[in-house]
């Protein structure tokens, strides 16, 4: 079992900056592939990054490259994800999850434990 605690949203104009934690409790996380989703107002959850639990292998949704960068810190069992020159469309609540092993995927069914979420608003 993990448990996942998301901490780090807020809010911030456009072109800022915010860095999110995703801080877990719990044995055996550094061997779990992390995620980062986001979910909007009337929209369905999509995939923004993974990581997996070595750290040596990385994802991004087209949306985001260039711009987040994910990272984890096995020792803190904390994933990170830095968010650099947000845009309106960003605004969102930030989810992260963990699935054992594996790649970093996008698939939202492929994660087994979620977090509660922390919102990103990025105004104009």
């Amino acid at each position: 079992q993990v448990q996942l605690v998301e901490s780090g949203g807020g809010s911030v104009q456009a072109g800022g900056s915010l860095r999110l934690s995703c801080s877990a409790s719990g044995r055996s996380f550094s061997t779990y592939t992390t995620g980062w989703f986001r979910q909007a107002p009337g929209k369905e959850r999509e995939f923004v990054a993974a990581i997996r639990w070595s750290g040596g292998s990385t994802n991004y949704a087209d949306s985001v490259k260039g711009r987040f960068t994910i990272s984890r810190d096995n020792a803190k069992n904390t994933v990170y994800l830095q968010l650099n020159s947000l845009k309106p469309e960003d605004t969102a609540v930030y989810y992260c999850a963990v699935r054992p092993n594996g790649a970093p995927v996008s698939g939202a069914r492929q994660y087994d434990y979620w977090g509660q979420g922390t919102q990103v608003t990025v105004s104009s």
